[in-house]
């Protein structure tokens, strides 16, 4: 009882404390009410907007359409499988190096490696070249996820070009430093009954490491990396307002030229893509963990 009561007052101190922070932060950027109140046409503006969400354009919105252009539900698809292509490029790539930086950077692979003693290479190992191995990848994995993707797609689409490759590496950087954030963690609080009784029966470090602590993480790092799929469709559609022909370099335009029927068919389109991820992560994640 004691210790229930305790945990209870700390959560009222951290819930307190987090709020009289968001007190304190709204008082200092000067965030009033009466702000979201639109000026002058901002109403019109909004309502002209939001009606397109009622009739998305099905044919271009344009006055005069040059003869030869694709129609719009066709150019809406291959943008649509654009983003597709992109985000899988860059979730496959970082998914395979947030796996790697993951281990490297749990606990249980580094902790639960028991040494001979007999062996002072082990030993040494375990003392010096390990921690060292733990502390450089922590850094790193801080690094790469610490810098959001649209300042890595500054950075590289400045000097490598509007190219696809740099709006891939854009994504991975940032997305293997958080793989490797949440894999490291998933590890680490993965049951360990397994990996006990193989370890009890003389089975080797790595042997228990991919048979009695992978496959006890596998469901949770199966949804996370589905999660991140999703995330990186969306990444993949901002990437648009930099020229990568996705579903946000078709949003942009429209916008600009305030065909907003036609926004509100890419939105959808993208909203489509998101609650199909949703739907197939959902059914192939209940087959992992059936």
């Amino acid at each position: 009882m004691a210790s229930t009561a305790r945990l209870i007052g700390v959560r009222r101190v951290v819930l307190l404390t987090i709020g009289l922070a968001g007190i304190w932060a709204a008082w200092e950027l000067g965030l009033r009410p009466g702000d979201l109140v639109p000026a002058d046409g901002g109403v019109t503006l909004m309502g002209r907007f939001f009606a397109g969400a009622v009739a998305p354009a099905m044919t271009y919105e344009a006055d005069f359409v040059p003869e030869g252009t694709q129609p719009l539900i066709w150019k809406t698809t291959r943008a649509a499988a654009t983003t597709v292509v992109f985000a899988a490029a860059a979730t496959s790539i970082s998914l395979v190096l947030g796996l790697v930086l993951g281990i490297l950077a749990s606990t249980s692979w580094w902790m639960d490696n028991p040494v001979d003693r007999s062996s002072t290479a082990r030993a040494l190992f375990r003392r010096t070249i390990a921690p060292a191995v733990y502390a450089s990848t922590r850094v790193l994995i801080a690094l790469a996820r610490s810098i959001h993707e649209l300042i890595w797609a500054v950075l590289f689409l400045c000097a490598m070009g509007l190219t696809n490759l740099a709006a891939v590496i854009a994504i991975v950087i940032p997305y293997a430093g958080t793989f490797a954030k949440i894999f490291s963690e998933i590890i680490d609080e993965a049951p360990r009954d397994t990996a006990m009784a193989l370890r009890g029966s003389g089975a080797s470090t790595t042997q228990v490491f991919l048979f009695g602590l992978l496959p006890r993480a596998l469901p949770d790092l199966s949804a996370y990396a589905f999660y991140r799929f999703e995330c990186a469709l969306r990444s993949s559609a901002v990437l648009g307002f930099f020229g990568i022909p996705t579903l946000g370099y078709f949003i942009q335009l429209s916008f600009h030229n305030t065909h907003y029927r036609e926004v509100w068919t890419y939105l959808y389109a993208l909203l489509i893509l998101i609650v199909t991820m949703d739907w197939w992560s959902g059914a192939l994640r209940r087959r992992i963990g059936a």
